[in-house]
C-alpha cells in the first residue's frame, strides 16, 4: 500500500455532499502540511484546499464556503467535506503533502451529475 490512499468518491447529484478521506503514513502526516488537489477532465491538476499541522486552512476561491478540510492526527488522515456540489466539481481528487510526496496516490473519482 502506498503512502497516500484516497477514498470516499462517488456519483452525487448537484447540491449533494461527499466526504473524502486520505490516509497518509505517519512519517508524512505528522510533519507536513496536507493538501487536496483535483484534476477535472481535460484540465490541469489544481490545489483545492490545504491544512497545516497547526490547523490553519486555505481554500481555492472556487470551493470557498462549500468545502472544509480537516485532519485527524490519531488516524493520520485528512478529510475533505464537500457540500453544495456542482457539476464543475467533477474531477479525480488527490491528496498530497507539502513538499510533495512521490508517488501520488491513485486518487478518488467524484462525479457530480443529475
Amino acid at each position: 500500500q502506498g503512502q497516500l490512499v484516497e477514498s470516499g468518491g462517488g456519483l452525487v447529484q448537484p447540491g449533494g455532499s461527499l466526504r473524502l478521506s486520505c490516509a497518509a503514513s505517519g512519517s508524512i502526516f505528522n510533519i507536513n502540511r496536507m493538501d487536496w488537489y483535483r484534476q477535472g477532465p481535460g484540465k490541469e491538476r489544481e490545489l483545492v484546499a490545504r491544512i497545516t499541522t497547526g490547523g490553519s486552512r486555505n481554500y481555492a476561491d472556487s470551493v470557498k464556503g462549500r468545502f472544509t478540510i480537516s485532519r485527524d492526527s490519531a488516524k493520520n488522515t485528512v478529510y475533505l467535506q464537500m457540500n453544495s456540489l456542482k457539476p464543475e466539481d467533477t474531477a479525480v481528487y488527490y491528496c498530497n503533502a507539502f513538499p510533495l510526496v512521490q508517488p501520488w496516490g491513485q486518487g478518488t473519482q467524484v462525479t457530480v451529475s443529475s
